[in-house]
């Protein structure tokens, strides 16, 4: 009811005969009903104590009967501080606290762990090496309960098995290009501390961790020394470029050496081709010319003479006729033809030019 009504003035809310309730009349009904229901006949505030303990039982018994697990997490719970078992995602019941206790364990996200060390190598000297490992929680008993700090274990585990790595290994190894396959052999090494070796698996940690990969971030020479190792690398990579400018120019000459050798040998094999053919054709003639000489010596004669001469008079000027004693010129007149048509071409060119 308003305490303002449209028309009138300022009214008592209970309007006349209503009366505000009588709380210590409904608290008085509560404490005998409870006192009923528990079987106490005692009086007073004393009444609702059991009212009271039975609500804060309700209450505890609600409140920690129950565990909500995340898809991501693993769920390890405890019976007055002892393992029992794992609870999967979602809804679950459990004891109420402080029976049961519920440790949650985040088991999907990769973990990762980073450090900087120095290391002693193979041949005595010093490298700096920046390492990171991921991993990622297997079995969450095992991770919470194994050891007391199971991250901090799995870096110093990392570390030891880098060291082991590292001191097998020479300082130009670790600098070239070989970072992949110590990358593998440290996580490879690190596997086997953690799992233990094959044929004693008992000698693992065995801390619910699974590496994932690890990754060398920076691997370099101390800073006392840097100025050095770089020039040993710089001499190394001109050593390579001189080595691969050797390589370019041997396929480029190689070939053309072969090429020149191949064709060589080919005129080689013709030219030997050629004088067996010809030494082979002479000696068949000479043959051919021998048996007509046994069947007709003076013919043959003759006939080789008139060959002779006619090949050594056909490339000559002169003619010595030995009957009289007396030398004749032979006198060629296709070519005295040709001398004559040359001369004649030259005087009227030289008359031409007089004439301008």
């Amino acid at each position: 009811m308003a305490w303002n009504e449209p028309g009138g003035g300022k009214r008592d809310p209970w309007g006349g005969k209503q009366q505000p309730p009588d709380m210590e009349a409904i608290l008085r009904r509560l404490r005998d009903g409870v006192t009923r229901l528990f079987g106490g006949g005692g009086g007073g505030a004393h009444g609702l104590v059991p009212l009271i303990i039975a609500f804060m039982l309700f209450l505890w018994i609600a409140g920690t009967s129950w565990q909500s697990i995340d898809a991501r997490q693993i769920g390890v719970v405890l019976r007055f501080g002892q393992f029992n078992r794992v609870l999967s995602s979602g809804f679950n019941l459990k004891w109420p606290a402080p029976i049961e206790r519920v440790i949650p364990v985040d088991a999907t996200n990769v973990r990762s762990v980073s450090d900087e060390v120095r290391m002693l190598t193979k041949d005595e000297n010093i490298v700096m090496i920046d390492f990171n490992v991921q991993y990622s929680v297997t079995d969450a008993r095992q991770y919470l309960f194994a050891m007391n700090q199971p991250d901090q274990t799995l870096k110093q585990a990392a570390e030891s098995a880098l060291r082991q790595v590292i001191g097998r290994s020479e300082m130009d190894t670790i600098l070239s290009g070989q970072g992949t396959a110590l990358v593998q052999q440290t996580e490879d090494a690190l596997r086997t501390i953690l799992d233990g070796p094959k044929d004693h698996p008992e000698l693992g940690y065995h801390i619910g961790l699974q590496v994932k990969a690890v990754n060398f971030q920076k691997i370099l020479p101390p800073l006392e020394v840097k100025e050095a190792f770089d020039d040993a690398n710089n001499a190394g990579n001109n050593q390579q470029e001189v080595i691969n400018k050797a390589i370019a120019y041997k396929a480029q000459v190689v070939p053309v050496a072969e090429g020149e050798a191949a064709r060589v040998r080919a005129e080689a094999e013709g030219y030997k081709a050629a004088q067996i053919a010809i030494a082979t054709g002479d000696a068949a003639r000479f043959s051919k010319v021998e048996e007509q000489y046994r069947a007709a010596p003076d013919v043959t004669r003759k006939r080789l003479y008139l060959e002779t001469m006619q090949g050594a008079i056909g490339n000559s000027v002169k003619v010595l006729d030995s009957s009289n004693g007396k030398n004749l010129i032979y006198l060629p007149l296709d070519k005295l033809r040709g001398d004559a048509a040359l001369n004649a071409a030259a005087a009227e060119a030289a008359k031409k030019e007089g004439g301008q």
